[in-house]
């Protein structure tokens, strides 16, 4: 648990309980999985029991929703990083107190991530609504993962499920074009009551429209609220291409979507190509039509920093 999260997109972490499994290529190198078990002898996988967290720990966020409401002001809570509250192998009792938790903390904005977007209505409770105070987000590494799961977490915005929602794309395992049709809601006049287009004469398909949407068929409300994109740190870290993180902050700006570029993560861009040679020479993959200038060179997180382009990249939904 953290009282002040090293995490630059978050005020606290937080984890109810701790314990994991394997879903996809970004959890190659999960460095919640190597530390739970060097830590704190907690084995993951399937079929294994997760570990809930003491009486103690679950005190702390009611400390901070006190501080919080005393001063005025929301923090952030990310819950969990050591964990997924939608992970099959947790008990729905565990949930429903977590889900209790948050609703008696309104003063924090919890940040529920996962990779398991999938069950998230189902796991959502009776209602099928989380708690106004979720920001609910799903992590996607790829163009794969994307195409799968955006889509999803846009639609339980649009189902009232979540109130806010945004993606972590860390690590960043690939290029991705942010599709319109998934970061918009679905236009509400698009359908008329038989699950058709409007129509003018259903015949020909000639169409009628408020123009809310100019006949797309997408709205205006954005389904995915902020963006948050990283690279892979640790000892297997592998390398972000600089574009990859370039067209994603294009894409947000221009369809007004919060960007957060959190970290390069163990690789940066290299500074000139001598760096290159003399640490990698193997990342000459990472050459492109302009020669040395997106190579990458490892130097550490700590050195990689977070400057895109020499910007500080903070954008949050106000």
């Amino acid at each position: 648990m953290s009282e002040h999260s090293k995490i630059e997109w978050t005020d606290h972490t937080f984890n109810p309980w701790i314990g994991c499994t394997k879903v996809g290529p970004g959890c190659d190198h999960c460095y919640a999985e190597t530390l739970s078990k060097a830590r704190l002898g907690v084995q993951w996988g399937p079929g294994v029991d997760r570990r809930r967290a003491a009486q103690s720990t679950w005190k702390q966020p009611r400390r901070w929703n006190y501080r919080a409401a005393k001063l005025g002001i929301r923090e952030r809570v990310f819950c969990a990083s050591l964990a997924d509250v939608f992970d099959n192998a947790v008990p729905d009792e565990w949930r429903a107190d977590l889900f209790q938790l948050v609703r008696e903390t309104p003063h924090l904005d919890w940040l529920l991530l996962t990779k398991r977007i999938g069950n998230v209505l189902k796991m959502s409770g009776a209602s099928a609504q989380l708690p106004d105070n979720v920001w609910l987000g799903a992590t996607v590494v790829n163009q794969a993962e994307f195409d799968r799961d955006a889509a999803k977490l846009c639609d339980l915005k649009a189902a009232g499920v979540a109130e806010r929602t945004f993606l972590s794309i860390e690590p960043m395992l690939g290029p991705i074009e942010l599709h319109h049709h998934v970061l918009f809601q679905r236009c509400p006049n698009w359908f008329d009551e038989d699950g058709y287009p409007p129509c003018i004469q259903r015949d020909c398909g000639a169409q009628e429209c408020c123009t809310h949407c100019d006949f797309t068929g997408i709205g205006n409300e954005l389904g995915i609220d902020w963006i948050i994109v990283g690279g892979e740190s640790g000892p297997h870290a592998r390398p972000m291409h600089p574009d990859w993180a370039r067209s994603l902050r294009d894409q947000c700006e221009g369809a007004g979507v919060p960007f957060l570029f959190k970290q390069w993560g163990e690789w940066a861009p290299a500074p000139h190509p001598e760096a290159v040679i003399a640490v990698r020479p193997e990342r000459r993959d990472f050459m492109d039509s302009e020669g040395w200038e997106n190579a990458m060179i490892r130097i550490g997180k700590r050195a990689a920093g977070r400057l895109l382009d020499g910007t500080q990249h903070d954008g949050m939904p106000s």
